[in-house]
């Protein structure tokens, strides 16, 4: 599946990539190395938490990877955003509240819900790709159906507007 994502997310991804594949991954089979020196392995905490970070980096490096090699870089300050579409932030009137809702649409790794950024996969932003100002549209949600006008589009940059941005203290196994 193509995953779509913003130059800084593809930049972190790649980053959280190297810094595991480079430094992290080496420093924890050289704990391993340590701790297995140290005699039996099975009864040796040290040797089973090393081999389990181990397991856990492998998995997220496989992930990483897979995410790099499916990613289609784009950079929505190139689009006129005149219709909804990838990096578009998106005012709403919910119709039955009477509530206006904003929301941001960005790649799967990139999203953070609780702050109005939502995976391009997601069904609010399946159903909002393509629409223009004063679209109605009506959306089944697990709560129910919801009815939304839309009130603006326009560009705000992605990472400009996330508030969880992972540094690379943070792509360490601890």
């Amino acid at each position: 599946m193509v995953e779509p994502m913003s130059l800084e997310g593809y930049d972190l991804l790649v980053a959280e990539f190297k810094y595991l594949l480079e430094k992290e991954k080496p420093k924890v089979a050289h704990e391993k190395l340590v701790a297995a020196a140290l005699g039996d392995r099975s009864e040796n905490a040290d040797y089973q938490a090393a081999k389990e970070k181990l397991r856990f980096i492998d998995k997220r490096l496989f992930y990483l990877n897979k995410m790099i090699q499916n990613s289609k870089i784009i950079d929505p300050s190139l689009h006129s955003h005149e219709r909804v579409s990838f990096g578009s932030t998106v005012r709403l009137l919910e119709i039955e509240s009477d509530e206006e809702e904003s929301y941001t649409i960005c790649g799967v790794l990139e999203s953070e819900p609780e702050n109005g950024l939502i995976s391009v996969h997601s069904p609010l932003a399946k159903a909002l790709l393509g629409k223009s100002v004063e679209d109605e549209f009506k959306i089944k949600l697990p709560k129910g159906f919801k009815e939304y006008e839309v009130l603006s589009i326009e560009y705000i940059n992605i990472f400009s507007l996330k508030k969880n941005i992972r540094s690379v203290k943070e792509f360490a196994f601890h």
